[in-house]
């Protein structure tokens, strides 16, 4: 007797939908149905619960407008962080968000592809795709995230074991993935490059901590491929490329989306916005110039002995961290460098510390 089929459910996660076009991340989401703040229908959703094109979705009382047969549109900014900034997009105390300087995008909103507190500077993320931005976030797809970090105090060699070996904090077990000596500093202040694998609430700085050591500054200078150059300066932001987006989406399992043709008065338009966007910055407090050679030769950026002139470089990953994969050819544009990393490894494989070879050390202190 031949079995009857299983069926999977109809239609779609009410998260995933939402995600999709670009409201928020999946988690956020997530947070707003527990919330009660989604309804469906009329009646309050449930995590989980599943909608298609008849189904009525509405956040906060406002009806949401669905366009299911359009494509996802993919757009990812790279900001460099100043100190003082918030990464919320309200603040009930007036202080400046991370938002301010953004441009609105035509579809959809910025969202934040992981968060820097306060007094973190560097490497910020947005993206109108919430899927993108979720699974970027998401530890399964284990993106990395690297810091130059300042910190007052004598540092041992034990207390960089303790730290990469694993400390107890008040939300569980943390450490550091890989920790390097960074030049720059004098007396009990020291630059080190420290790798997490996780988001947590400013875990690095609650990690130095932890070892009775003050960290003084702390600046982002990777996140995952996506490399911060020195050429994008404090307060500065620009768009990836279609070549750069679609690295980023490789990483994550996602497949390539065409990005919406830009008029070229529209294009004019952004650029004097980034232009705009940027606050004077001393010389001496320019960004470090802070690219991982891959496999231990020179770093990105310094092979031509030139600038990086939009500020960002994306990498694809290794597939064997002992053998360089042949290079494939290059697709570039003014100002980026896109070097070859292939596939990540398969599920389960040794992860190669993100901060193995040598730095640049050209007598320039990480800021």
């Amino acid at each position: 007797m031949s079995e009857t089929p299983e069926h999977s459910p109809a239609g779609e996660k009410l998260q995933k939908v939402l995600a999709r076009m670009g409201l928020a991340s999946r988690r956020e989401i997530e947070t707003w149905i527990g919330a009660g703040r989604v309804k469906v229908n009329n009646v309050a959703a449930t995590l989980g619960q599943r909608v298609d094109l008849h189904d009525a979705i509405a956040i906060d009382g406002k009806l949401i407008k669905r366009e299911e047969a359009a494509e996802t549109v993919r757009r990812v900014i790279i900001y460099n962080k100043p100190d003082g900034e918030i990464c919320t997009r309200d603040d009930p105390e007036g202080r400046p968000t991370v938002f301010d300087r953004l441009p609105r995008p035509k579809e959809g909103r910025w969202i934040n592809i992981g968060r820097l507190d306060i007094n973190t500077t560097g490497l910020l993320m947005f993206t109108t795709d919430g899927e993108l931005a979720n699974r970027l976030m998401h530890p399964s797809y284990q993106m990395d995230r690297e810091y130059a970090v300042r910190v007052r105090g004598e540092v041992d060699e034990e207390m960089i074991e303790r730290l990469k070996a694993g400390v107890m904090l008040e939300d569980g077990p943390a450490k550091f993935t890989d920790i390097k000596e960074a030049p720059g500093g004098e007396g009990f202040n020291h630059w080190y490059h420290c790798v997490v694998m996780e988001g947590r609430n400013r875990e690095v700085r609650r990690l130095w901590e932890s070892q009775g050591v003050v960290v003084s500054r702390l600046k982002r200078v990777r996140f995952g491929p996506v490399f911060m150059t020195s050429d994008l300066t404090m307060g500065r932001w620009r768009e990836m490329g279609q070549r750069e987006v679609d690295i980023l989406s490789e990483e994550v399992g996602l497949k390539p989306v065409a990005m919406p043709d830009m008029k070229e008065k529209t294009r004019d338009k952004l650029d004097r916005m980034q232009r705009k966007s940027a606050k004077p910055v001393g010389r001496g407090e320019r960004s470090a110039r802070t690219l991982r050679p891959a496999h231990g030769g020179p770093a990105r950026g310094e092979e031509r002995g030139g600038r990086n002139d939009r500020g960002s470089a994306v990498a694809e990953r290794p597939t064997d961290v002992n053998k360089r994969a042949p290079a494939k050819p290059r697709t570039t544009r003014p100002g980026v460098e896109l070097t070859e990393r292939p596939s990540r490894k398969p599920a389960g494989a040794p992860r190669r510390p993100a901060t193995d070879g040598q730095r640049p050390t050209r007598g320039r202190k990480p800021e």
